[in-house]
């Protein structure tokens, strides 16, 4: 791993525990500041909000500045955040303390992207991008545990305080590591060249993949746990254990996509789609039983991550000639459709659907989606076009 992807990723790790861990430390954060754990849980949706909303608006406004430069900002206004937010004196500033974070974190996922695969050469994009997204891996296995532990021993402020540390380390890597050159070479293509790459059929339809995703990850996961605990009939103390596999299975499978992103994408990604609804599937069998489901669990996180590497590493490789808001779209993709996702799943439960149903749902989006990837793939082959390299015509390549 060279020592910019190192500084990206450090970066990447400390912007995702920040994001998770805060559900950790939820019923401390709500006593803290005198607020119902319901109310204290719109932090959450406040955080993915900002990823959605604020994160593509910052990344138009910052796209002419370097590069390297506006990482290192984003870095320190995510340690001011973890200040704020650990002497935060109500609810009400922390809300707007966690909002205004979570913009620096759309933002700088969008731009970490980007440069992470301008360091690297074409055939190695796909496990540039895998890097960044170990470092969201990451923080949910170490991270958010780590950071969980600390405030229930220290009380919730000094998890953040933990967070304000974590920050200042990955402010010192991007500092001393980045090349002064990280990112494209070129300035931005301007504002209509970003908007029109976003009409080429390889951007949009690896948009609705990825929205598929989110339908078939976050309607189980949202709900694993009484998941586990009705349907399973886990202890509670084995629900940790379970979560542990689909975090370790997410880690292999960043990795395992980078090296799929590297290869044949569209091929290996209608295969891993379709696998995937098999996974599903399987889960919805074997839900009764403690081992299998297990199992299961492993191989669905693993494969949720190897498909989410190859998504990104397309949408990288068809706006590489104007790539800014292309790249902040996707971070709020994710969150967007994690929003979505959670509503889908409530719907459901609240309509007489059972725990054990919802692997079912992301079946069907599985199939949608492997659907779209073969029609896309098949529009691409007859245009016979290329991805765009960087830096050059917007126009290029289109198909």
């Amino acid at each position: 791993m060279s020592p910019p992807l190192i500084a990206l990723f450090i970066a990447a790790f400390a912007f995702g525990t920040t994001e998770f861990v805060v559900a950790g430390v939820l019923p401390e954060v709500a006593d803290g500041l005198n607020v119902a754990v319901p109310t204290a849980g719109y932090l959450v949706s406040a955080y993915a909000l900002g990823i959605a909303i604020g994160g593509p608006l910052l990344t138009i406004a910052t796209a002419r500045l370097p590069r390297r430069t506006l990482i290192i900002g984003l870095i320190i206004a995510f340690v001011i955040g973890q200040a704020a937010c650990a002497m935060a004196p109500d609810f009400g500033s922390m809300l707007a303390f966690r909002f205004a974070t979570a913009i620096a974190h759309g933002c700088f996922f969008g731009v970490a992207m980007v440069v992470a695969v301008s360091l690297v050469p074409p055939p190695q994009r796909g496990r540039a991008v895998a890097i960044v997204l170990a470092g969201l891996t990451v923080s949910n296995i170490v991270g958010v545990p780590v950071g969980t532990a600390i405030g229930s021993v220290w009380g919730w402020r000094s998890t953040f305080w933990a967070m304000f540390a974590l920050g200042i380390a990955a402010m010192a890597a991007a500092v001393m590591l980045l090349p002064r050159t990280a990112g494209p070479s070129t300035r931005s293509a301007g504002f209509r060249a970003e908007v029109r790459v976003l009409s080429r059929q390889q951007v949009w339809t690896s948009l609705i993949i990825m929205l598929m995703l989110m339908m078939a990850q976050f309607i189980p996961f949202t709900y694993i746990a009484p998941m586990l605990r009705d349907i399973t009939h886990l202890d509670e103390y084995l629900i940790p254990w379970m979560l542990l596999l689909i975090g370790l299975g997410s880690t292999l499978g960043v990795y395992a996509g980078g090296r799929l992103a590297d290869g044949r994408l569209m091929r290996g990604l209608v295969a891993t789609l379709l696998i995937q609804a098999v996974a599903l599937l399987a889960i919805y069998a074997v839900s009764p039983y403690a081992l299998p489901m297990a199992l299961a669990l492993t191989v669905w996180g693993a494969l949720n991550f190897s498909i989410g590497t190859a998504v990104q590493t397309r949408i990288l490789a068809w706006t590489a000639d104007a790539p800014n808001l292309a790249s902040s779209l996707i971070p709020s993709g994710f969150n967007v459709g994690i929003a979505l996702a959670a509503s889908i799943g409530a719907m459901l439960l609240n309509g007489g659907y059972g725990y054990r149903s919802l692997p079912l749902i992301g079946v069907a989006a599985m199939i949608v989606g492997a659907g779209v990837a073969l029609l896309s793939a098949a529009a691409e082959h007859r245009a016979g076009r290329m991805p765009p390299m960087a830096g050059g015509p917007a126009e290029a390549s289109r198909a």
